[in-house]
C-alpha cells in the first residue's frame, strides 16, 4: 500500500487536472494494485461470510473523480481509495465491509479506515432497526457491539434525543439515537503499510460479522415489505 499512500499524498498536495494528467500512468498502477488487494479481500471475506456473494472488484471500488456539483470543495479528485464489500455490490443498499487508504491517518474523507454497516441507513431501515433493539431480548445487537471490541459505533449524526415512542431510559436508549449505524476503526497508515495487511484486515472484519447481519437483517424486512 505504500506506493498507493505516496501518490494520494501527492494528490492532496497537488489535486488539480494538470498534475493529475501528468501523473495518470502513476494512477493506473496504483488502481490496478488496490483492485487486486479487494479482489484478495473479497475472496477473504467470503470464507467467514458468504452472503456478500459473487463479487468483483468493479462492484466494490469507486472513481477517484469527485462530484463537486453540490460541494463547496471543488478539488477534482478524492485523496482516498475505498472497497466496500457487499451483498450484491455497491449499490444494492445492504451494509457491508469497508476498507479505506488516504492520504491522511484517519478520518473521512482522505483517512485510513475500517468500518461495517452503513453510513446512511434508509428511514424504513432505521425505524425497523431501532424496534429490534428495543424489543431485543437476547441481546443480539449489545453482543455484536461486544464482538467488534476494536470497532466504535458512529454516534457523528446521531439525534441529540431519543425518537418519540421509544424509552429514554433503558440501556440501549442511547442507540436508537444513531442514523448511521456503522462500526469505525481508525488505525491510522501504519496499519495498511502491514506485511500482513489483508489477514489483519480480515480478522479485524470477522469480529463484525454479528454486527453486520444485524443491520442487513432489517434491511432485507425493508425490501420485502
Amino acid at each position: 500500500m505504500k506506493k498507493i499512500i505516496d501518490f494520494l499524498t501527492e494528490l492532496q498536495a497537488n489535486n488539480n487536472r494538470e498534475w493529475f494528467m501528468a501523473h495518470k500512468a502513476e494512477y493506473q498502477t496504483c488502481k490496478a494494485r488496490f483492485e487486486e488487494f479487494t479482489e484478495r479481500l473479497i475472496v477473504g471475506i467470503r470464507e467467514f461470510d458468504d452472503s456478500i456473494g459473487a463479487l468483483k472488484a468493479k462492484d466494490c471500488t469507486y472513481r477517484i473523480y469527485r462530484d463537486t456539483r453540490f460541494s463547496q470543495d471543488k478539488t477534482p479528485y478524492k485523496t482516498h481509495m475505498g472497497s466496500f464489500i457487499v451483498p450484491g455490490g455497491k449499490k444494492s443498499g445492504f451494509s457491508g465491509y469497508y476498507l479505506q487508504v488516504g492520504a491522511n491517518e484517519e478520518g473521512y474523507p482522505g483517512g485510513c479506515m475500517l468500518a461495517t454497516g452503513d453510513y446512511c441507513c434508509d428511514p424504513n431501515v432505521l425505524k425497523i432497526l431501532r424496534e429490534d433493539i428495543a424489543y431485543d431480548d437476547e441481546g443480539l445487537f449489545a453482543n455484536a457491539l461486544k464482538t467488534a471490541k476494536d470497532f466504535n459505533l458512529d454516534f457523528e449524526n446521531a439525534l441529540k434525543r431519543v425518537p418519540n415512542g421509544f424509552p429514554k431510559d433503558q440501556p440501549y436508549s442511547d442507540w436508537l439515537r444513531l442514523k448511521s449505524f456503522c462500526l469505525l476503526k481508525s488505525p491510522g497508515q501504519q496499519y495498511m503499510l502491514r506485511d500482513d495487511l489483508l489477514e489483519q484486515a480480515l480478522k479485524d472484519f470477522r469480529t463484525t460479522m454479528p454486527f453486520l447481519r444485524f443491520i442487513n437483517r432489517a434491511v432485507e424486512y425493508a425490501k420485502n415489505q
